[in-house]
């Protein structure tokens, strides 16, 4: 079975005061995911603008990537393709004086 659809990603970026804010969003068509990221210039270096806009897209991008995986990680567990995480224990291990 073929299936095809297509996606669009748009990267919206604003500098403002040596900080660069960017919004990476995601339409697959029946909804969005928005990933942030940011990027600041210290300010002894020069004002180089291309520089903090590939820092804040490349943060914003790796946001929605992160949260797209978590998306499918729920989606899979929902529908029992893969069990649950087990449990990070809390306190001391019961055997931890032996």
């Amino acid at each position: 079975m073929t299936h095809a659809e297509e996606w669009q990603v748009g990267v919206y970026l604003i500098e403002e005061g040596g900080t660069t804010k960017a919004r990476a969003v995601l339409d697959n068509g029946t909804s969005t995911m928005v990933g942030r990221g940011a990027a600041r210039r210290n300010p002894e270096d020069p004002q180089v603008p291309a520089i903090g806009d590939e820092l804040a897209a490349g943060r914003a991008m790796r946001d929605l990537a992160d949260r797209l995986m978590r998306a499918a990680d729920r989606d899979l567990t929902a529908m029992g393709a893969v069990p649950p995480a087990p449990r990070t224990g809390y306190g001391w291990p019961e055997d931890a004086d032996r």
